[in-house]
């Protein structure tokens, strides 16, 4: 499909994000412009100082730009207030976190309906329907009353990323979300997003890892808050090969 006739999810246009430190004024984003379309799997990548998480923060709507335009979904956010923002964030973006961000005494179901707690579209039966598919999406159908400490740090991760699918958002934004993992638990986090990739989910995946861009549809390479590689992956490796050339492993997931 042509360029112009996908669906524009993320557009950035020459956003750029100023801090002021004591007397000094850093340039954390010096004027970043791009577009992700529905169904791309973008890695955006930069080591410590590169505005990565400065970006990550402007898409997730958790802060706005001292310059230039940020539209999710075809709507500007720029101007609008805490509030709008925060309405925005739910309806529009699934987040996945390092860290999880799950609710500790909550069981998987309850801190998947979570999100839909906002949204009075629904109902209480219909929070639980939507939850109970979401994990069933994920792999964890059998897991829907497990609490986080009766489950793996992978299944723990399946619950957020269920937790980011339930309310069906235009992306899906994860921050470092293999980081805690380790070696064989983050390939299957990283194949359950290439199918996800594959359902015509967009995704932006925000990581130091510059491996992951081997399983991406697109990488954005920052470095001093400025875009300096924009690239389309012609050759994705599909994870799954990958997996299966690992040791095998007793441990459950």
């Amino acid at each position: 499909m042509s360029e112009d006739k996908r669906k524009v999810v993320i557009e950035l246009d020459n956003v750029k994000r100023d801090f002021k430190v004591g007397d000094e004024v850093v340039h954390a984003l010096r004027g970043i412009s791009f577009k992700i379309y529905e169904g791309e799997f973008v890695t955006i990548m930069g080591t410590s100082g590169s505005g990565k998480s400065t970006l990550l923060n402007q898409l997730g709507c958790l802060d706005t730009p001292t310059s230039g335009e940020y539209y999710l979904d075809g709507t500007p956010v720029r101007k609008m207030k805490r509030s709008e923002r925060a309405i925005l964030r739910n309806r529009k973006i699934g987040f996945v976190f390092q860290n999880y961000n799950l609710l500790a005494k909550t069981t998987s179901v309850e801190n998947v309906e979570l999100p839909l707690m906002y949204n009075n579209k629904y109902n209480a039966r219909q929070r639980r329907e939507a939850a109970v598919k979401a994990l069933q999406a994920v792999g964890l159908g059998d897991r829907l009353e497990h609490k986080s400490n009766q489950m793996s740090g992978g299944q723990m991760q399946r619950v957020a990323i269920a937790r980011a699918l339930v309310n069906d958002p235009a992306v899906i934004l994860a921050d470092e979300a293999t980081g805690n993992l380790d070696t064989r638990t983050s390939y299957e986090m990283l194949l359950l997003f290439q199918k996800l990739h594959h359902e015509g989910r967009t995704i932006i995946f925000v990581t130091h890892n510059p491996e992951i861009a081997l399983y991406s549809s697109r990488n954005i390479m920052l470095r001093d808050g400025k875009i300096r590689e924009d690239v389309v992956n012609e050759n994705i490796v599909d994870v799954r090969e990958v997996i299966a050339k690992l040791p095998v492993q007793n441990d459950e997931d």
